[in-house]
């Protein structure tokens, strides 16, 4: 198993998310929305696998490239 960190692409907030620690997801699965400049960016995952670990909440402000998301591949 390997572990793939998901990062955010944009300066933002967290506006709402979308999968829980332990859910099974597939490549491009949404897990977070970030707004940026009134605009919804989608969080997706790079690799099917398992989400770990989130290290943002909703309302949490985030960084262009930041790691928000732990996902562990099968």
């Amino acid at each position: 198993m390997a572990v793939v960190e998901g990062r955010s692409e944009v300066t933002g907030n967290v506006w709402k998310i979308e999968k829980a620690v332990g859910d099974a997801v597939t490549a491009e699965d949404v897990v977070m929305i970030l707004e940026s400049m009134k605009m919804e960016i989608p969080v997706e995952t790079l690799v099917a696998g398992t989400l770990k670990e989130l290290l943002v909440s909703e309302e949490d402000a985030v960084e262009e490239d930041q790691v928000v998301a732990i996902i562990e591949t099968e």
